[in-house]
Order: C-alpha cells, then sequence, then structure tokens
C-alpha cells in the first residue's frame, strides 16, 4: 500500500479526480556494449561504455476519476507496465508530473516480495505485514485469503511448486485486503483460470460500489472492454487515443488489423 502524492499541486486537481498525469515522459538507457568480467574492467580500465536513450513514455497525459475502472491497452512495447510503475512511484519519470490523490495498492508483478522457498501460510504473513495489515488483522483475514485463492489443500506448500496460476491468485487475494482507494493491476487476468477471473470481476464490482478506483492494464482487449470504463491506447509510448473503454478496444483492433467478427 503505497500513499502518493504530488510535490507541487499547481494548479491542483479537480475533487473528484484519483489519479492525474501531465506530460510524464520516461527514458531507459541502453548500453551499447557490456563489460560484465572483472578481467575485462582490468584489461581496458578506460574503455567507455556509450549508452542510446530508448524513450519508453512519451509526455503522456490523462486523468482518472475516483471509483472509475480505467484501462491501459497496447501491444507488447508500448509502455503499459512502465507507465503503472511510474504511477505507483517504482520509476521516477524524467519530465512531467504523476498526481495521485489517496492510497495506492500496487499489483504489479508476480512474485514480487514472495519468497519461494517458503509456504503460502508464511508468505501471507510476511506480505501482509509489509502492506501494513497488524498480526491480529491477519490472524482475522487468514481463512479468507487463503479460501479466496483457493489454496486450502496446499498452504503449507512451499511457492516454488506452485504454477504461476497459484501464485497470483495468493498474490492478488493478499492485496486486495489491505485499506486502498487505488488499485494499480497488471495481467492479473491473463494467468488466472476462468472462475478466478470471475471471482476478480465480483471484486472490482465491489470495489467500485465502495467508490475506489481500478487502474488495469491488460494485453487482453477484451479484458478492458469487459471490465473498465474508459481506457487509453498506448503506441510506442504515447497516447493514440482515450474514451470509452469498448471505443478504444474498436481502434486498438482497427489498427492492429484484427477482425471482430
Amino acid at each position: 500500500m503505497v500513499p502518493r502524492a504530488s510535490l507541487n499541486s499547481d494548479p491542483p486537481i479537480a475533487a473528484s479526480t484519483a489519479i492525474e498525469l501531465r506530460g510524464i515522459s520516461k527514458a531507459f538507457r541502453i548500453p551499447h556494449e557490456r563489460r560484465d568480467t572483472v578481467r575485462e574492467h582490468f584489461l581496458h580500465p578506460a574503455k567507455r561504455t556509450t549508452y542510446e536513450a530508448n524513450a519508453v513514455l512519451r509526455n503522456v497525459s490523462f486523468s482518472i476519476k475516483k471509483g472509475e475502472r480505467f484501462g491501459v491497452v497496447g501491444r507488447n512495447g508500448s509502455g503499459k507496465t512502465t507507465l503503472l510503475k511510474a504511477i505507483a512511484g517504482i520509476y521516477r519519470v524524467d519530465a512531467g508530473q504523476v498526481i495521485v490523490r489517496g492510497m495506492l495498492s500496487p499489483f504489479i508483478e508476480l512474485g514480487v516480495g514472495f519468497n519461494m522457498e517458503l509456504s503460502a501460510r508464511d508468505n501471507v504473513i510476511i506480505n501482509g505485514t509489509l502492506l501494513g495489515l497488524s498480526r491480529r488483522e491477519l490472524n482475522e483475514r487468514f481463512d479468507e485469503i487463503i479460501a479466496f485463492a483457493e489454496l486450502e489443500r496446499f498452504v503449507d506448500q512451499r511457492l516454488k511448486n506452485y504454477s504461476s496460476g497459484m501464485q497470483v491468485r495468493l498474490a492478488y487475494s493478499v492485496a486486495i485486503q489491505v485499506p486502498f482507494d487505488i488499485l494499480l493491476v497488471d495481467e492479473v487476468l491473463a494467468v488466472g483460470d476462468a472462475k478466478f477471473q470471475q471471482k476478480c470481476a465480483r471484486t472490482f464490482d465491489d470495489f467500485q460500489e465502495a467508490g475506489k478506483t481500478l487502474l488495469l492494464v491488460s494485453h487482453s482487449p477484451t479484458a478492458i472492454r469487459d471490465y473498465c470504463d474508459r481506457a487509453i491506447l498506448l503506441e510506442d509510448g504515447a497516447v493514440v487515443s482515450i474514451g470509452p473503454a469498448d471505443e478504444v478496444v474498436d481502434l486498438y483492433y482497427e489498427r492492429e488489423g484484427i477482425a471482430t467478427s
């Protein structure tokens, strides 16, 4: 659970806004040469590595209302996960502003914070504590967490023996137990089976009824159409379109040359 706020909120965002991005850009440096061994450093101490800038996000601007279910769609490499990490504060943007009003619960990378040598029981306690739950709260919610993940039979099994689907069910079950205003989700629906996807959909409905905000990133345009109110289409790190989710998805299919009927 991550509290986020702007360092400079002038002009301020509207009271109804949960997230606002103002012209954010992010680039990574790609080395042209690598020197991975100590021997290479000794043999060529003065050799300099040159870098090339790879722009991943380019002047991205949009806002998300409180209680909205907002989607991000685009092909692989379009900048979707980087965008989520910038909002979560994992990446610092090179330009622009990221303004967040409320408490974040980021569910971005599968397995982050998990110890694969420990059991599900131990990982729930460790992750729940890191996310801000007390031991009493964890004890009260433990059975609910395990039941939602459908891991009752495997609760004392090491996570290294879990499938990716089992891991994502456990991680999501923990993530939704902590107090949050905004949930950032990256591809949770791509790993889970149909039954788990239906469970997630019900939690999305519950969150919206409670006034919570959902930001969903997915490689599946169908998921964006089914679960989101509005969406953006990213291409090469830039926003191509923003609007109702079904319209944005239709545009994505059109630009990718994918028949929908």
